[in-house]
This record gives structure tokens, C-alpha cells and sequence, in this order.
């Protein structure tokens, strides 16, 4: 057996490796990426449920700061006096 004998013996065997796990490879590849997908959705789909739940919370929470008190505060007006006109 000579040396380029030798090296062809690897250059096969290089490719008949290439070629049996190429394909759990992919398919190894191709499920992380399904993955991704399905957790970049996941986080998507509650994010949107979390705001929607929170939307209306804060709605309430700010109609109830602007809205005005219903109990009556009693006002006092003084008048100026003359003398302390300019």
C-alpha cells in the first residue's frame, strides 16, 4: 500500500462521513432553529398578554387621578382690605 493509497483510503472515508452525518446535522440544526422560532413566539404571544392586562389597569388608575373628588371642600374667600391695596 503506498502513501497515495493511504490518503485516498481517508479521502473516502472523509466523505463517507460527510455524507452519514450530514443529515443529523442538518436535522440538528434545523430543530434549533424550529426551537428559536417557537420561543421567539412563546415570548411574543406574553408580552401581549401581559400588556393587555396591564392596559386597562393603568387606564383605571389614571381616569381615577383626574377624575374630580365627589366630596364638597368648602372654599374660603377673603376679601382684600382697602389698606393693603397698592
Amino acid at each position: 500500500m503506498s502513501a497515495r493509497d493511504g490518503a485516498a483510503v481517508v479521502g473516502v472515508g472523509a466523505a463517507a462521513c460527510a455524507v452519514c452525518c450530514a443529515g443529523p446535522i442538518v436535522a440538528f440544526l434545523g430543530a434549533i432553529g424550529v426551537g428559536t422560532v417557537f420561543g421567539i413566539a412563546l415570548f411574543g404571544v406574553f408580552g401581549l398578554l401581559v400588556a393587555a392586562l396591564a392596559i386597562p389597569l393603568l387606564v383605571r388608575r389614571w381616569r381615577r387621578r383626574r377624575a374630580v373628588p365627589s366630596v364638597r371642600v368648602p372654599v374660603i374667600v377673603r376679601r382684600r382690605s382697602q389698606s393693603s391695596a397698592p
